[in-house]
């Protein structure tokens, strides 16, 4: 199959990197600000990462270009699924550090420490075309930040079946076994499917 040109929703350089690391050599991904032109800015207003995800793709889709985005969090079982949907406006405007200083607060002496990160990834093409796929990552909250690697919340989370956080992992085991790198390869998966056994010359 030729490269697909698809354009990535997010101002997100992390994530950008870790979307492009997975899309290997199928998929050309750029960043929808370079034909929008605009800062990108959405109200994700969503009740589940699903929802935010296609908001995501739906304001950019009067561009008529095909496009991927997502959305993803941390939900903690002691806090009742917090920070969930809210994890990237979760004391927003304050670096990481403080935020995770704080989830670990509200954690203390508290013994349930398990976790999971969620993502929901989608793919839109201007004919109507709309896939989407799940991924998760079970784990437990660490008892102190560890690690300087990843982003976002990876140093206080530890993935099942390790001892390290993904702030101490690094990206090669993240890439394989992180909630991001689950969705995006299913979803690349359900791009090659549909594009094998579909007449989809209209949707290139």
């Amino acid at each position: 199959m030729e490269t697909m040109k698809i354009y990535l929703v997010t101002a997100n350089k992390h994530k950008a990197f870790e979307i492009n690391a997975l899309a290997g050599d199928e998929w050309s991904i750029m960043p929808v600000a370079s034909i929008a032109g605009d800062k990108i800015d959405i109200e994700e207003n969503g009740a589940t990462f699903l929802q935010n995800a296609l908001i995501k793709v739906e304001t950019f889709k009067g561009l008529r270009v095909p496009l991927i985005a997502d959305d993803s969090g941390l939900e903690i079982d002691a806090l009742g699924g917090f920070p969930g949907i809210k994890s990237a406006r979760f004391m927003e405007g304050r670096p990481y550090t403080e935020k995770m200083e704080e989830l670990l607060k509200r954690l203390d002496d508290e013994k349930n420490r398990k976790a999971r990160f969620k993502c929901a990834a989608v793919y839109y093409h201007p004919t109507g075309v709309v896939l989407a796929a799940e991924g998760i990552v079970e784990g437990t909250i660490a008892k102190e930040i560890r690690g300087s690697q990843g982003f976002g919340y990876d140093p206080i989370f530890i993935p099942d079946g390790y001892e390290m956080t993904f702030g101490e992992l690094g990206q090669d085991v993240k890439s394989s076994i992180s909630h991001r790198a689950r969705a995006f390869k299913r979803l690349f998966s359900l791009l090659r499917l549909f594009f094998s056994s579909t007449d989809t010359t209209v949707h290139r």
